[in-house]
């Protein structure tokens, strides 16, 4: 395996940390942002050694074992409070980001940063401090410290992560980046067209021999829907988000099929914003 690589990036302010499949997009703000930056380098050098090691348990199912490294307790942590199918590997990547954040919240001279592992994302914000975001499914968010937001994750059949719905997008707002991340895979996976014709999906394992998925049918390709089967398809993802809500495993979702789009926001927290930060 290379070694972990680190850079900032050519606008001087964001920090691209990559390894193997982790590649983050970091940026922090306040007093301690060098020092900040420093501590996040040190921490990533071993993160993805540390969780390889793991890999057998955490693409397997119920019950989990106990693990000592950390990234592979917030999966496990993140992933054991939803009762419908999933391994931890569902909650990698937004463990991830939780995991280096870990390294910047302590020093009281960061104002707010935020790490961005491929689109599920990890907030720090300091008392008074806000965050403007791009968020499919929403538009612009605005994520204010007075808020239970600190992670958002997307998933959907298109994307880097195989999915069992045609969802084109799920994005969840949860209280950390691990939550979202494995709320964002079951929402998206409920929003379906079972048994209709057209949807092409093959096992998971064809495509990823490692996969978690072992045999379950992953969706490949689907068909332009007509606008009541876009309605079916979404409703039975916004069933699944609502009850999350209702939980309180998650604060908000967006949900995006084909132009159709659907939010569930019970505390009506997400504020429009046309100057963002791109987080």
């Amino acid at each position: 395996m290379h070694p972990a690589q680190a850079a900032m990036l050519p606008d001087g302010r964001r920090l691209h940390l990559h390894h193997g499949p982790i590649d983050l997009v970091i940026e922090v703000f306040g007093p301690g942002r060098v020092a900040a930056y420093t501590r996040l380098i040190a921490r990533f050098e071993t993160l993805l050694g540390d969780l390889v090691v793991h890999l057998p348990e955490l693409r397997g199912q119920r019950p989990w074992p106990d693990v000592l490294d950390p990234v592979a307790r917030r999966m496990i942590t993140a992933v054991s409070r939803f009762d419908q199918f999933i391994t931890p590997m569902a909650a990698v990547a937004g463990s991830v980001a939780d995991e280096m954040l870990c390294a910047i919240q302590a020093d009281p001279q960061i104002d707010k940063a935020y790490v961005n592992n491929g689109g599920d994302v990890a907030f720090h914000l300091g008392e008074g401090h806000t965050m403007v975001a791009a968020a499919p499914g929403f538009g612009m968010i605005t994520i204010g410290a007075d808020t239970p937001v600190r992670g958002m994750a997307t998933s959907g059949w298109g994307g880097r992560s195989h999915s069992l719905g045609i969802a084109d997008s799920v994005t969840v707002l949860a209280r950390c980046a691990a939550a979202a991340d494995a709320a964002a895979t079951l929402i998206a996976n409920a929003v379906d067209l079972p048994g209709r014709s057209g949807i092409e999906r093959r096992p998971a394992q064809e495509l990823a021999p490692d996969s978690d998925l072992g045999a379950r049918l992953v969706t490949v390709g689907v068909p332009v829907l007509a606008t009541p089967e876009k309605h079916a398809a979404l409703a039975r993802g916004q069933a699944v988000a609502r009850d999350f809500a209702r939980r309180d495993l998650i604060i908000a979702a967006g949900l995006v099929l084909q132009e159709e789009t659907c939010v569930i926001d019970p505390s009506r927290m997400l504020i429009e914003n046309k100057d963002p930060i791109h987080a």
